[in-house]
């Protein structure tokens, strides 16, 4: 068996990051492990169990510069949902950024946000 595990996401700080995901959206700290120089953060959002994001202090230019388009300005990201009228209305209510209204596609519904370092996510209930 195989899975994908986690996902990597450079950003400028492992605090601030930590805030925004676990604070104002309610994921879950799974790992949060000093190594020194790094620390290894692996989060979780609501109710998941695999599926985590690693939170990755940028470090020299050419990792600061890639910080909020590590996805060449695309959506990179999904946050699936099995209620998306509430959780739009719960990041809605936390500050978070929608970059449109909610879409109704045939694949789901969906809307595009932005985290605070301007990754692109999609918020998605799959029909």
């Amino acid at each position: 068996m195989q899975y994908l595990h986690a996902v990597s996401l450079v950003v400028p700080d492992y605090d601030a990051a930590i805030a925004f995901y676990c604070g104002q959206l309610g994921w879950q700290l799974a790992e949060n492990i000093d190594q020194g120089r790094k620390r290894w953060v692996r989060i979780l959002p609501p109710g998941a169990d695999q599926g985590s994001l690693i939170l990755a202090r940028a470090e020299g230019p050419d990792q600061q510069a890639a910080i909020g388009n590590q996805f060449g300005g695309r959506v990179g990201l999904f946050l699936a949902t099995d209620d998306f009228t509430r959780d739009h209305a719960a990041m809605l209510a936390q500050g978070v950024t929608f970059e449109e209204d909610p879409r109704f596609e045939p694949y789901g519904t969906v809307a595009v946000w932005r985290d605070p370092f301007g990754n692109r996510w999609d918020l998605i209930q799959f029909a």
